[in-house]
């Protein structure tokens, strides 16, 4: 009997799952409905299933408890009370009529589920900065409970506002893509091409991390996923061939953290960043695009100079796959990809881009044997499944922030942690950015980036644009570190998973990560003062700031990993350094003595490098 109840539950679920699912990709089709029912009813069903799937202490739930469904029942209850009543609250004088008491109990109901479903799913930082976001517009400020649960739960600037409205038109959509590729074959690809690509080369399992991570993560926009998914195989591997186990899962992890920042796909919070920046999602990846890829390169390059300084070789030659045999096996995946792009080039909404992509996946995997088995129906309804899964996460950060930001708003305190940066920088650019840099750090350690970069978005951006940073500079800076935070110690969440998968000392690769991530902590601060680096600006300018700026990045990794063609000493390593900060600096009076110095390190170090036995027997 209880296991019939528990097979019916199960069946219940599954059709929750794929109904939130379908569900948004009919609404992305046939039009969405106004902010309200949509918004309500993405966090209704949305927290719904995160009570139904998920128990007070975190773990999955086989079978939900009556007080579990009782809750889940309540969060749907009062997430569509706005849209019930929607007459009512439209025509209601906002912050002038007084709530009723249905409006008090069902809002602080609702603020309450939020704050616990979010718990539940994602942990407790995050319920505890909006806590406190609350309690201190409720002591620290002259905002009254009543005009707080207004705010929260019956205007679009709350629970229902900008980070909950993308989340129920882009952000689900992307999801559902990247499970339908994953499950139609599309890891195994960018892992095949990785290995055309990269495996001849030295240190060719790392770097097949590096791409692999970096293509998936586009498509995952989750660091930790990233890790496990493709960490599975290229960690292993590493080892193999004679990484460190610390080393490997500090590739694995830096590389996959990587791929949030990574076009076309990106993490979930560009979606918001394009929202806020009032632009398209195209315009945020066109931005996002060369710092993106300095990151990589300088990765690679930390990858390279370690592989050669270890003498490590390369891929084994019976896992060696010819680039011609994958893109005949598999290239044809790529077509979904190059849909979305190509839709967005196109000028069309990031949501319409998705759904071509999506309507692409089944046709592109039936094209060939190789990957015609995947089409099938079970598969595609686990995967819409996986989708919706994954999504839940992303409604419960999204409801959230929202209430995180409409605390900030309602209660001022925006405005004065803005003014208190400007005052603490003195009105000097760098140490804004430093303490941007450090706050962002620390939001990013305790929650996901959506939410760490949406309350940094409230707190940190404008301090920086009110001193004369760009808005779309702005914006990146504060993103980026939302994202490195995942390998940044105490709480780097992407190397913890990597370092389950390698076996090596926590600490050990934390450090290890973030030495191999350092040239990702620079790049803001070049986009910020040199503009071009996001590909502002004429032609001449553009190309010689990135010229500067990949040699900046790949004389950082040289001189942190203690190799240059050759081995590097000490000195050689620390005059590196110097010439890497004035590389960075925007300015040819710092950039000339620069290459001067790289230019002098390279010759000596090749004077005076250590002859090859080889070559005194020869």
């Amino acid at each position: 009997m209880q296991r019939d109840q528990r097979n019916i539950v199960g069946l219940l679920i599954k059709g929750l799952l794929l109904t939130l699912a379908i569900s948004h990709l009919y609404f992305a089709v046939a039009g969405y409905p106004g902010p309200y029912y949509l918004r309500g009813y993405h966090v209704a069903i949305g927290l719904g299933l995160v009570f139904l799937t998920v128990t007070w202490n975190g773990d999955k739930v086989e079978r939900p408890s009556l007080i579990n469904l009782l809750l889940a029942l309540a969060v749907g209850f009062a997430a569509l009370y706005p849209a019930i009543n929607l007459e009512y609250v439209e025509l209601r004088f906002m912050y002038v009529d007084p709530l009723s008491i249905w409006d008090m109990i069902v809002g602080t109901a609702l603020v309450v589920l939020v704050l616990e479903g979010t718990r539940r799913m994602l942990g407790p930082a995050l319920p505890i900065a909006a806590l406190g976001f609350m309690v201190f517009a409720l002591i620290g400020t002259q905002t009254s409970y009543e005009l707080l649960v207004e705010q929260l739960f019956l205007t679009t600037d709350g629970i229902f506002g900008i980070p909950v409205a993308v989340s129920a038109t882009y952000m689900v959509l992307f999801i559902v893509f990247g499970a339908l590729v994953e499950r139609m074959g599309v890891g195994q690809l960018f892992m095949d091409f990785a290995i055309a690509l990269t495996g001849r080369q030295v240190g060719g399992p790392a770097k097949v991390s590096c791409i692999t991570s970096g293509l998936f993560g586009s498509v995952s926009g989750s660091a930790v996923a990233n890790v496990m998914t493709t960490g599975a195989f290229s960690i292993p591997l590493m080892k193999r061939i004679g990484f460190k186990p610390s080393f490997a899962a500090s590739v694995e992890a830096v590389s996959s953290t990587g791929g949030q920042i990574m076009p076309p796909v990106m993490g979930a919070a560009a979606f918001v960043m394009a929202e806020y920046l009032g632009v398209s999602y195209l315009t945020v990846a066109a931005l996002a695009l060369a710092p993106a890829v300095l990151y990589y390169v300088a990765v690679f390059a930390a990858i390279h100079f370690e592989a050669k300084r270890l003498d490590i070789g390369t891929v084994p030659k019976d896992q060696q796959i010819p680039l011609l045999k994958v893109l005949k096996d598999r290239g044809h995946m790529f077509l979904p990809l190059a849909i979305i792009i190509g839709v967005l080039l196109m000028g069309y909404s990031a949501a319409f881009a998705a759904i071509c992509g999506i309507a692409a996946i089944l046709p592109s995997a039936f094209l060939r044997k190789t990957t015609r088995h995947h089409v099938t129906l079970s598969n595609t309804l686990a995967a819409l499944e996986k989708g919706a899964r994954n999504s839940l996460a992303i409604v419960a950060a999204t409801a959230c922030a929202g209430i995180v930001v409409g605390a900030i708003n309602i209660s001022g305190i925006g405005l004065g942690f803005s003014n208190f940066v400007i005052s603490a920088a003195g009105d000097t650019l760098i140490i804004a950015l430093l303490l941007s840099m450090l706050a962002g750090v620390i939001l990013g350690m305790g929650m996901p980036t959506t939410p760490a970069y949406i309350v940094q978005v409230a707190l940190l951006v404008p301090a920086l644009v009110k001193l004369g940073v760009q808005p779309e500079a702005a914006h990146l800076f504060v993103f980026y570190f939302a994202i490195l935070s995942a390998i940044t110690p105490p709480v780097a969440m992407a190397v913890y998973a990597a370092n389950a998968l390698a076996g090596a000392s926590v600490w050990e690769s934390s450090i290890k990560a973030v030495k191999l991530g350092l040239p990702g902590f620079i790049i803001p601060f070049l986009f910020v003062y040199e503009p071009a680096i996001l590909l502002q600006g004429d032609a001449l300018t553009v190309t010689l700031a990135l010229a500067q700026a990949v040699l900046g990045v790949v004389v950082l990794a040289a001189a942190l990993h203690g190799y240059l063609f050759v081995p590097l000493r000490t000195w050689h390593k620390a005059l590196l350094l110097i010439a890497t900060v004035g590389l960075i600096y925007p300015d040819w009076r710092a950039s000339l003595p620069a290459l001067v110095v790289i230019a002098a390190v390279y010759v000596v170090s090749r004077m005076t490098a250590p002859v090859p036995a080889s070559s005194k027997q020869g």
